[in-house]
């Protein structure tokens, strides 16, 4: 018997004929019972591998072992029939069923062939969430459920089909801090019962917490197999980018005296329950050359407010100014021509045509202004000259010079050009919400650069971000959110992380025996 669950030796996948190569003689080798990492920077061709292993690509040449054995795994049923499941970093649910619904779809038990054994599916499931800690309402529609719940859908998919070898292909990416928390946990869980995990991640403290061993790839070829626990200082992120790697962050927290932006005792209505408020009397003032930054644990009313600013709900009551105009009815349109940039949470829904090329997503809200288009005529050159530069300069990997469709590029690089596209237009407020949510280390180095270079320019800056680490780099002030509400705004260069902390979770700053300012 073979130590190992995965051997993928020498694997080369190639697209566009031959014009891209993804995995470039690529070894990977991965010990039973291990949760094994695997680390590269945003196309580097992680996803594309483990594509390769759960059916959905075949290679152009190499080898796949699975427990010592040769396999040729064509599609992912027989992928499944070795045991292998794929957690994919945008899951694969259908919104409008439920989730016991979801986790047996293809492999239903039937009754007579023809009737759906509900009730055994449901005690199927609910053994393997008893087992694995993995609770969740099976009766709940998709759509009514929180992003972590949903990863925990995915999990049981897999496990209701007996995987055996696990993938999670940036599993962290769209969680809070409390659902990576909790998820890391199950990943320890899931190997505690014997479970074989592949963990692709940009995060270094998540590899540190659960992982054994680092295979680090980039560009496609095999960097260096790490033993986690030697690892020190930043010699992984290094090894993932090839170069040294520099800490940005924002050392001059003054700013202009002139009002930007301003928010005035903002009522905003939760959409799932109109009798419930999901920002309260809400106010906050940007100026020129300011970076403020909301700071709160998800679901404090971050959503609603951005939402509201941007032009996506109606706010009940109160104001949102923007360069000395009450903006509250003002079209999306209209706030964008104002001189509004936005970084959405929800690149999909919000940020990109999923359907359209990198270059046509990239020119998206100026497509009808000159130079894009001259007596309505569009001017492809001119197009293709500016969304290059975007792409070159965002270092936007797989988009074949802008013609790719946007959803064929992996999560990382779709923000990649979101974030270029939105601070290379004209603007005086950069509205981002969680601007390197995907990224690897090196793209996070960039683009936080880009946004001190905002507040250089005199922008004004809204940030929201649940990464506090990315808040105290960035932020001249910080003002905390909970339950709705502005609890107190701070300065950045003052405040301590466990002052925030006590705030985000509504303690009050006074707690007998804290010292919040060590």
């Amino acid at each position: 018997m073979s130590e190992y669950a995965v051997e993928m030796l020498d694997i080369t996948k190639t697209f566009n004929n031959g014009m891209i190569v993804a995995n470039d003689h690529l070894t990977l080798r991965v010990k039973k019972n291990d949760i094994h990492a695997l680390v590269g920077e945003n196309g580097a061709g992680k996803s594309t591998l483990m594509s390769i292993l759960f059916g959905m690509y075949q290679p152009d040449s190499g080898e796949i072992k699975i427990n010592g054995e040769p396999v040729i795994i064509t599609d992912p049923i027989k992928a499944n029939q070795y045991k292998i499941g794929m957690v994919h970093q945008h899951f694969k649910l259908v919104q409008v069923m439920k989730v016991w619904e979801n986790i047996a779809l293809g492999v239903e038990e039937t009754s007579l062939k023809i009737f759906t054994n509900q009730a055994k599916i449901k005690h199927q499931i609910t053994n393997i969430m008893d087992q694995y800690g993995l609770h969740v309402d099976l009766n709940a529609k998709i759509e009514d459920i929180s992003v972590g719940m949903q990863q925990r859908v995915e999990i049981l998919k897999i496990l209701y089909r007996n995987a055996d070898i696990l993938v999670f292909d940036e599993p962290t990416a769209v969680l809070t801090p409390k659902e990576i928390d909790n998820l890391l946990m199950i990943m320890k869980n899931l190997q505690a019962k014997g479970k074989t995990i592949i963990f692709i991640t940009h995060k270094l403290e998540e590899i540190k917490k659960v992982a054994t061993k680092a295979t680090v790839i980039r560009l496609g070829k095999n960097v260096r197999e790490f033993d986690v626990k030697e690892i020190k200082g930043n010699v992984l992120g290094e090894a993932m980018v090839g170069r040294k790697l520099v800490k940005v962050k924002n050392k001059d927290h003054t700013h202009g005296k002139k009002k930007v932006f301003e928010v005035i005792n903002l009522t905003v209505k939760k959409e799932s329950d109109h009798r419930l408020n999901a920002v309260e009397n809400l106010s906050l003032t940007i100026h020129e050359g300011e970076i403020l930054a909301v700071a709160g644990v998800e679901g404090n009313g971050q959503k609603e407010l951005i939402e509201a600013v941007t032009g996506l709900l109606k706010p009940s009551s109160g104001g949102i100014v923007f360069k000395g105009v009450n903006i509250n009815n003002t079209s999306i349109k209209k706030r964008y021509e104002m001189g509004m940039s936005h970084i959405p949470e929800d690149r999909h829904k919000y940020g990109m045509i999923m359907d359209f090329n990198v270059l046509d997503n990239i020119v998206l809200q100026s497509i009808d202004k000159k130079p894009f288009t001259t007596l309505k005529m569009i001017n492809q050159n001119e197009v293709e000259k500016y969304g290059e530069q975007i792409i070159h300069q965002y270092d936007v990997r797989g988009s074949r010079n802008g013609k790719a469709l946007s959803r064929s590029l992996s999560g990382g690089n779709q923000q990649k050009f979101v974030v270029g596209r939105e601070i290379n237009r004209a603007h005086d407020l950069l509205v981002v919400v969680q601007p390197t949510r995907g990224l690897d280390i090196g793209a996070i180095e960039y683009i936080h650069s880009q946004i001190l270079a905002e507040k250089a320019q005199n922008k004004a800056v809204l940030l929201v971000s649940y990464e506090l680490s990315e808040v105290m780099s960035l932020a001249d002030n910080i003002a905390v959110i909970n339950d709705g509400r502005i609890i107190k705004t701070l300065s950045a260069n003052k405040v301590k992380r466990a002052e925030i902390g006590a705030l985000m979770g509504g303690s009050t700053l006074t707690q007998k025996g804290v010292n919040l300012h060590e």
